[in-house]
């Protein structure tokens, strides 16, 4: 089946997951079928070319005369008028599709540069997001670090104040026991225990 402009102009390539753009393998096939029919209509050119190039020169317009029948110039001047459509119409299509082709490529660079420069975009605000977050969340983890501190702090005084209370407390008591010892020790000094048996 020939390769039509039109084939060109519509072909929808199939987008590719996890990457950008289309599959280049499916790029790849289009592009070889577009060389292959470029190709063709190439050498038809180049053929035609041929054949006027060989009309023109009088090798093909001649053909040998006949004494009874007079030459009939009507259908040998149809041939070049129908080869020169021809061959006109080859190198239009060939140019057609390669302008296709061309505008076909520059609408998809188009399209991923922009789709590029999107993801570019994207990916900063993305970013700036997440600094953003972290930077929030940094400050709230370090409020509240220094609120725990401050309540750990008092805490502590709290209980460095206890045992210092508590030490006095312990101290006073144990003298006054040592104290009520020695008077009591004193006091019954004079009696030896003993004598009380």
């Amino acid at each position: 089946m020939p390769l039509t402009p039109d084939d060109v102009v519509t072909k929808q390539f199939q987008h590719v997951r996890f990457k950008e753009g289309f599959d280049p393998d499916e790029v790849d096939d289009f592009l070889d079928e577009i060389v292959v029919e470029w190709r063709k209509a190439l050498a038809e050119n180049e053929e035609l070319k041929a054949k006027l190039a060989a009309y023109e020169s009088g090798e093909a317009a001649s053909p040998a005369p006949q004494p009874a029948a007079e030459p009939q110039p009507a259908p040998v001047a149809a041939a070049p008028v129908a080869a020169a459509p021809a061959a006109t119409d080859g190198a239009a299509q060939s140019a057609g599709i390669i302008e296709l082709a061309q505008r076909l490529h520059d609408e998809h660079v188009a399209e991923g540069k922009a789709q590029h420069d999107q993801l570019i975009a994207d990916a900063r605000a993305q970013a700036a997001s997440i600094i953003s977050e972290a930077e929030a969340r940094g400050r709230d983890e370090i409020a509240r670090l220094d609120k725990e501190r401050t309540t750990l702090e008092g805490r502590i005084a709290e209980l460095e104040k206890f045992e210092s209370d508590y030490r006095s407390q312990l101290r006073s008591y144990i003298e006054g026991k040592l104290r009520d010892l020695e008077t009591t020790g004193t006091s019954s000094g004079a009696t030896p225990v003993s004598a009380g048996l």
